[in-house]
């Protein structure tokens, strides 16, 4: 038996696999560091991974609040304390109906090692809410948010724990949440991150995380010694700021993103996704796919119910790279077999683990570039931490500086990946280069730290 078997074993009899998502997300980094784990007995002799899949703290509240019939509403509240040792708490909010905590389990656990990643003095958290924002007026939201709050700023802090935006979360709901902590403490300061400009927010936060998942498959193109980005046609899912700016900066670079998606099904435009009119309906309007598809007749939706449950239609148009941006698990083996099919050779995630485990083994199997998540989509807590650096110092950065700085952090981070894959005689294959060189930092880290 190899010492990954053993050691999930161990973590399967403490109740770790009672969460489907959570161990999904465990039993792919066990076996991925199978080799550090091999080459230095110090991880095991500390434990670290028993205490690293088990966060500091769980919290748990009630959220009451009146919606605008003046009726009593409530929902549950979370905040998951992962780990600290490289850093305080990071992570986003979500606001959904799916929240439970077993997924923010999963999220927070996918976070500690993404930040460990970038390099930057953060550890990895994770919250949220089963509240729906859709459907729900400004009000309901900003009542919502003000409840939320008077139960989670009890447990952040500058130095302490950082939330940011998730799904469901965005400027709006931050600067909500942030007008309630303000107003709760009589604090000014940088507690929440993904705040609008005008209070403390920094330029190009919005754009982050998809600028960043291009900025990396773009560094790991050049590293891989392939063609560049421009020219390709890409698919891309999901409709909200991920996918949006993925879209965008594949067209900067000269690439043909060709699709997106929402919970209903599949827009393709083969001349290349109208990304100015994609924003307006989206993340202005908060309209639908209807509106696009008024002004671009040449476009087509493609519904889910037209296709088998475990196939998506985004994922059966033919592409040379495909970018899911959505949500986890939303890319399945059968999809993965559709890609390979139809001569994908690029596959960089811009959602947390949108590919199942047998969809990463094709692709891995397959030897495509494949950019796992925890690597690719930092970009966007990259720039958060520029944010905490910027209101601890009371600047202001440029556009341009971030963006260079974002561009940077991942070409570090790619560059890292490659390399640790390398040193451990798996050159090419970025998951396990993620999740080794992600683990070995915030590991050395609690082992430096004691117990």
């Amino acid at each position: 038996m190899g010492i990954a078997k053993e050691e999930l074993e161990k973590l399967e009899s403490t109740g770790c696999a009672q969460d489907d998502v959570f161990f999904q997300a465990v039993e792919e980094v066990v076996y991925s560091i199978e080799r550090l784990l091999e080459s230095d007995e110090k991880y095991t002799k500390h434990a670290v991974l028993h205490r690293l899949v088990n966060p500091d703290r769980i919290i748990k509240f009630s959220v009451t609040w009146l919606n605008d019939k003046q009726e009593i509403q409530v929902n549950t509240g979370f905040r998951v304390q992962f780990n600290n040792a490289l850093g305080p708490y990071k992570g986003g909010l979500r606001f959904h109906p799916t929240v439970n905590e077993g997924i923010l389990k999963f999220l927070g656990f996918e976070q500690i090692l993404k930040n460990s990643l970038t390099g930057l003095p953060i550890g990895g958290g994770k919250g949220g809410s089963d509240f729906n924002p859709k459907g729900k007026s400004d009000w309901e939201i900003m009542k919502f948010c003000s409840a939320f709050m008077t139960e989670l700023h009890k447990y952040i802090g500058p130095r302490i724990d950082v939330p940011a935006g998730d799904i469901g979360v965005g400027g709006r709901e931050i600067g909500y949440l942030f007008g309630e902590y303000k107003k709760i403490t009589s604090s000014y300061e940088g507690v929440l991150t993904g705040k609008p400009f005008m209070f403390g927010g920094s330029l190009m936060r919005p754009e982050a995380t998809g600028y960043g998942v291009v900025y990396f498959t773009q560094e790991m193109l050049k590293l891989e010694k392939q063609d560049k980005l421009e020219g390709k046609i890409c698919t891309v899912s999901g409709a909200g700021n991920v996918a949006i700016h993925t879209i965008e900066k594949l067209h900067h670079l000269g690439a043909k993103a060709v699709t997106c998606t929402d919970s209903r099904g599949t827009l393709y435009d083969a001349r290349g996704i109208d990304v100015e009119l994609l924003k307006k309906i989206k993340l202005e309007n908060r309209g639908t796919f209807d509106e696009y598809i008024a002004v671009n007749k040449e476009a087509q939706y493609i519904k889910v119910e037209d296709y088998p449950e475990d196939a998506h239609a985004v994922w059966q148009i033919k592409c040379d790279a495909a970018f899911p941006c959505a949500t986890q698990n939303e890319l399945t083996e059968t999809d993965a077999k559709a890609l390979l099919a139809n001569g994908c050779t690029i596959v960089a995630e811009g959602a947390n683990m949108p590919s199942t485990s047998a969809a990463v083994e094709l692709f891995v199997k397959n030897k495509i570039l494949f950019a796992p998540a925890k690597a690719a989509n930092a970009g966007g807590v990259a720039v958060s931490e520029f944010e905490m650096s910027q209101n601890a110092s009371m600047q202001k950065w440029s556009f341009e500086k971030v963006d260079e700085k974002l561009k940077t952090t991942m070409q570090q981070i790619c560059k890292r990946v490659s390399y640790t894959a390398n040193e451990y005689g798996v050159p090419g294959n970025y998951v396990d280069g993620a999740n080794i060189a992600g683990f070995k930092r915030v590991a050395d880290a609690m082992i430096a730290e004691g117990i």
